[in-house]
């Protein structure tokens, strides 16, 4: 009986000594509160190396870390880790969480599709005819090489009888075309390669964008493509995007001084609208995937699309749908999406 009571003492102690759940699991309710910060503090996350960026352009995922959160802190049984995580949650879903439903709408004055067709394509005739099939009036074609120009110019004269190639974008249009012209993204090269003599060996690349007015029956629509410049990670600069945000600069200043109300841009920004490089462009139009799409919409890579780089941005027209067309042989998806005035 004495080893009895000894027993129940000391279990007694033990569970008198044991954290109650308020005080479990300290360093799961920081983790949660970190997550949460970095969902809501995002913009003010330093870019130097690039970081704010790389953050940015990978943000919805960051929803990926609640779940095992969750689970560490229920097999804790920590009552704060719990409480901590409705920060994140509810970032998360104030971001985020207007992407999850389907905003499109029937109908539509006017079909645009965007596409990045790769300098790699090695079926670029496939690709025309797939995007031919997509119905689109306006197609927007990005990273064309010269030699697979001639083929998606041969491929798609029967449904586009106007188009234009300036470098390496180039738009066709069921639609007359007009004051078609290179709107420039580049000038010069930026990077920490800049000012090297291999630099200046390297011949200037071609232009990356173009501006059209596309004669529709309610009117002039201002059109632009564009492909801006690549990010890459750097193994001593981290996340480089110098040549990016120089070119959305510009972009952003073409379409500030853009008079046409009706405004569509199309093109690869390598960058998603959550990126603060683009903020010039995204101030100033709206993105039809944010507006009327179904879901997140991401577009590259294709063999397992974790961003939205590829965009469709408006002005002074309603996009009433978004969405992702099927794999090409590019490493992106074509996107489309349906306008009305």
């Amino acid at each position: 009986m004495l080893r009895g009571c000894r027993a129940g003492v000391t279990s007694l102690s033990r569970s008198l000594s044991r954290p109650g759940p308020w005080k479990r699991g300290p360093v799961l309710a920081a983790l949660a509160l970190l997550l949460g910060l970095v969902l809501l503090l995002h913009a003010r996350i330093t870019d130097r190396g690039g970081l704010g960026s790389l953050v940015e352009t990978f943000l919805p995922w960051f929803g990926l870390f609640v779940p095992p959160l969750l689970a560490a802190a229920l097999w804790r049984r920590s009552a704060t880790a719990v409480v901590a995580l409705l920060l994140p949650v509810t970032v998360w879903l104030n971001l985020f969480g207007g992407l999850l439903g389907d905003k499109s709408h029937s109908g539509g004055d006017l079909t645009v599709v965007s596409h990045n067709v790769g300098a790699a394509n090695s079926d670029p005739a496939g690709t025309a005819r797939d995007l031919a099939a997509s119905g689109a009036d306006v197609l927007a074609l990005e990273e064309l090489t010269e030699q697979a120009a001639g083929t998606y110019e041969k491929e798609l004269a029967a449904t586009y009888p106007y188009h234009a190639v300036r470098g390496t974008v180039g738009l066709w249009s069921r639609l007359p075309m007009s004051d078609v012209r290179t709107v420039d993204v580049l000038r010069g090269m930026v990077g920490p390669l800049a000012h090297t003599r291999q630099a200046r060996e390297i011949t200037p690349d071609p232009p990356r964008a173009l501006r059209a007015t596309v004669a529709t029956d309610r009117g002039p629509l201002a059109v632009y493509v564009a492909h801006l410049g690549s990010v890459r990670v750097m193994p001593r600069g981290g996340f480089w995007t110098d040549s990016r945000d120089a070119g959305a600069e510009k972009l952003a200043e073409a379409v500030a001084a853009e008079k046409n109300e009706r405004v569509v841009l199309l093109g690869d920004l390598n960058g998603t609208t959550d990126d603060r490089a683009l903020a010039g462009l995204t101030s100033r139009l709206r993105s039809a995937q944010d507006a009327a799409g179904d879901g997140f919409g991401f577009s590259w890579p294709a063999a397992f699309p974790v961003a939205r780089i590829d965009q469709i941005l408006v002005r002074g027209v309603t996009p009433e749908s978004s969405w992702v067309l099927p794999a090409t042989d590019s490493d992106h998806l074509p996107v489309a999406a349906g306008i009305s005035w």
